[in-house]
């Protein structure tokens, strides 16, 4: 990395996930110009500060409503929403649920270390039962947010589990997931080396396998049932379904008009009319 003052601890995953991605964007030949990697708060969050291409940052847990509309404002980019599991599956949970349901041609990109790391190891939505925590002192007792039965269930269109210690089968699902046409989910797990002694780089080799060549990711039912599953967890692609149509292909301003909304004139004297239309309303 050079001169560039680095915010991640020695031997975090988040290292590994970065050249994941950066493989994963230099072998589809995508242009920094032409790329915008959006993210909220968090370790997680750092990763656009450490790529060339267009970053917004917004607040936490809000990454996905701001990488819909980039998207919705200019549909030739290609946009990553890159977070943690903290950051897109509490603070932003309610958005990563009707993001789904919209269905924008953006790829969500979670770093899921099932902790809280920026803030010092409290439990996350993805923490197991009995992890204990400074905060958590007799162990977390709430059962763990299950991210990617969420988004089979909401019929997510690519819905797909990463380990950051594997990066060639990493880069390859990250390959895939932006060439989705429509919302990509890919849940990376990574270890927090500082906060997290549970489910270690050695926890997640014993503990993760992958999903058989026959795995049949057009079969929504099989999937959401191979989501579920207790004890190992699966890694790879759990569902896709291409047929569905993006939120830029749906919706009405792109119906007659293609232009990219950024480059329509606005028409000042419908934006008065409206205006005034509501004026006083409130």
């Amino acid at each position: 990395m050079g001169n560039i003052d680095i915010a991640w601890c020695p031997g975090c995953g988040n290292f590994a996930i970065l050249k994941a991605l950066k493989a994963a964007l230099a072998e589809l030949e995508i242009e920094p110009g032409r790329l915008v990697l959006v993210s909220g708060i968090g370790q997680a969050a750092k990763i656009p500060h450490y790529l060339r291409a267009n970053v917004f940052n917004g607040l936490h847990g809000r990454g996905l409503p701001a990488a819909t509309a980039i998207k919705a404002a200019n549909p030739s980019l290609t946009v990553i929403a890159e977070s943690g599991d903290g950051d897109m599956y509490g603070e932003g949970g309610n958005h990563l649920v009707h993001t789904i349901r919209r269905n924008p041609d953006i790829t969500n990109i979670v770093h899921d270390n099932m902790v809280y790391g920026l803030t010092k190891g409290q439990a996350s939505p993805t923490s197991r039962l009995g992890f204990k925590t400074p905060v958590q002192v007799a162990g977390v007792l709430l059962e763990p947010f299950n991210p990617l039965a969420v988004a089979i269930a909401l019929n997510a269109g690519f819905v797909a589990r990463a380990f950051s210690g594997d990066a060639e089968q990493t880069k390859e699902i990250i390959k895939r997931a932006v060439l989705h046409k429509g919302y990509a989910l890919v849940d990376i797990l990574q270890p927090c080396v500082s906060f997290n002694k549970l489910n270690t780089y050695q926890w997640f080799k014993e503990n993760c396998y992958y999903l058989e060549e026959a795995h049949d990711a057009s079969d929504r039912n099989e999937a959401f049932k191979r989501s579920t599953e207790e004890g190992k967890l699966p890694l790879g692609v759990f569902y896709l379904d291409p047929g569905r149509k993006s939120f830029e292909e749906s919706t009405v301003a792109y119906r007659e008009d293609k232009r990219p909304l950024y480059e329509r004139d606005v028409d000042m004297e419908r934006l008065g009319s409206l205006i005034e239309k509501f004026k006083g309303a409130f």
